[in-house]
């Protein structure tokens, strides 16, 4: 046999978890609407906005690795090439023509 005083105190029990689990649920919306207003005060940017921006940044860092990778590719093969050097050529004479007397 139970007795209805243990029933009582299950019953009180249980609808106090309900209601803490109720008053906890409640807490979670207000502290998450807190945050949500404090960081849209905040000039933040979205997820979407910053991965965006990190794709592009990866790729600008891939093309300057590959650029510099290619700058250092020519600049041994001009290392590795003799010096050519330009033998200076004469400056040809200028022949000045004789002007014209003025016919009277």
């Amino acid at each position: 046999m139970q007795n209805p005083l243990f029933d009582d105190i299950a019953r009180v029990a249980g609808g106090a978890l309900g209601a803490l689990s109720g008053v906890k649920a409640e807490l979670e919306a207000l502290v998450r609407q807190q945050m949500e207003r404090l960081t849209s005060g905040m000039d933040l940017v979205s997820r979407d906005e910053f991965e965006a921006v990190r794709a592009m940044a990866v790729k600008a860092r891939q093309e300057q690795e590959a650029l510099a990778a290619r700058v250092a590719q020519l600049e041994a093969q001009l290392a590795a090439k003799p010096a050519v050097t330009i033998a200076a050529t004469p400056a040809k004479p200028r022949i000045k023509k004789p002007k014209e007397a003025a016919v009277q």
